[in-house]
């Protein structure tokens, strides 16, 4: 079997609680960014771009939306016949009469060993599946076979008051890893670690194998990599430091998409030589009638502008009817803001109606103590294929989620810091 030089595994089945609403019919790398994109788009893209053309995608939490989003790979390239992108899920394995789920990270390559081991490659690439940053893996490689390693480490440089929570890449001076500390109450560094790896796949698959007898739930931070440093094993942390974003709560995911439409994004979605992929339908281009203003946003192909929009991130087929204001929020996919209707510092998912004459995302910032802490930010989220009635009134960090009707809502219908979860509901 030709050996191939580096694959990748890609992390992608997450369920992403800390996302909320967001992530109650869907993965979180499924989850949309920047308009028109998915958060799997930007490993994805940065697989194809650092010349990485084998890559499994290892799913779990509701998959249906990112396999169907992934399909065979087109849009990156990797509908390839030897290699390409190829959908794990957790299965019965030969002999068996039930499935596994994946319980760890590294559990999870662990049973996709002959996967792995089909495509025969020299070095393995394990990514997650829910950052957003754009990284030239091949450079990360060059490093890995330079220092002769059995593992690089991506790492960033974190303030050292924010290093207590992640896992902390310990070095010497050539930046040789001595010590892995999963979130230290006194940190000895600021080198956190990315989430992004790369193995020589005979000594990632020994300590697989080994600590599997031990540890069902095995982990990368928890197990695997201890256990290499303990055997003495070589390891290196690879220094990053461009842009790179975990959006993993509604905070970081609102500010992540609000930081695009800056007149100078610090993360720019338009230069022409390390592209974003994604798996976009055709659609019509993006129309703003006589009348409408839109400024300093991001408007996706298909989307109807009859109104004001401003500061914000239009998905594709999104319409802004005529007298309704857009502020601050993210409109996704096929979601339509009624006829005057004022909304601000939203997050609105997928395939959504809101009224006329609504207004949502005003007044004072009222925490609530009976939601989670996720959800006291300021951002009201509406979750997908929710509809939203005419003439009603909604507060901050409000969470709505279903069809609801006039009578969901008090009688001087202002909803201020409380949830709607309709009934079969939960968050």
């Amino acid at each position: 079997m030709r050996k191939k030089e580096m694959m990748a595994m890609l992390l992608a089945g997450g369920q992403g609680s800390r996302l909320g609403i967001l992530t109650r019919n869907v993965a979180k790398p499924a989850v949309t960014f920047g308009g028109k994109y998915r958060i799997i788009d930007f490993p994805l893209s940065n697989c194809i771009n650092s010349g990485v053309d084998t890559v499994g995608v290892l799913t779990q939490y509701q998959p249906l939306r990112l396999n169907q989003h992934i399909g065979i790979g087109i849009p990156w390239d990797l509908d390839k016949r030897n290699g390409g992108v190829t959908i794990l899920a957790p299965h019965v394995k030969g002999g068996g009469d039930s499935g596994e789920w994946f319980m760890g990270t590294a559990n999870a390559i662990f049973q996709n060993i002959e996967y792995i081991d089909s495509n025969n490659p020299e070095y393995v690439l394990v990514l997650s599946g829910d950052h957003i940053y754009k990284m030239d893996y091949s450079k990360m490689l060059e490093f890995h076979k330079a220092n002769n390693c059995a593992a690089t480490i991506a790492v960033m440089e974190v303030p050292f008051e924010e290093a207590s929570r992640f896992g902390i890449m310990n070095t010497e001076e050539n930046d040789k890893i001595y010590e892995f500390e999963e979130k230290p109450a006194n940190p000895k560094s600021n080198l956190a670690s990315m989430g992004i790896y790369i193995f020589t796949w005979s000594r990632l698959r020994e300590a697989l194998i080994e600590d599997s007898k031990v540890h069902p739930d095995s982990d990368f931070g928890m197990h695997i990599i201890p256990k290499m440093l303990d055997e003495g094993q070589t390891m290196y942390a690879y220094r990053f430091k461009d842009y790179w974003k975990d959006v993993g709560t509604i905070e970081s995911y609102w500010q992540a998409n609000m930081e695009l439409i800056k007149t100078l994004p610090e993360f720019n979605l338009y230069e022409d030589f390390w592209k974003i992929y994604t798996n976009s339908d055709h659609q019509p281009p993006q129309y703003t009638a006589k009348g409408a203003k839109l400024s300093t946003s991001i408007a996706s192909e298909g989307s109807e502008v009859y109104g004001e929009v401003y500061n914000s991130v239009l998905g594709p087929g999104v319409i802004v009817e005529k007298g309704a204001v857009v502020r601050d929020s993210i409109i996704m996919e096929n979601s339509v803001i009624g006829a005057g209707s004022y909304i601000e510092r939203c997050i609105i998912d997928e395939n959504c109606t809101v009224g006329e004459n609504v207004k949502m995302g005003i007044g004072e910032n009222i925490e609530n103590e009976s939601k989670p802490k996720i959800y006291n930010t300021g951002i009201t989220v509406v979750g997908d294929n929710t509809t939203i009635p005419s003439n009603v009134e909604i507060g901050k960090n409000c969470v709505l989620y279903g069809n609801t009707v006039e009578s969901d809502y008090p009688e001087n219908r202002l909803l201020s810091g409380k949830s709607i979860i309709k009934e079969g509901a939960s968050l």
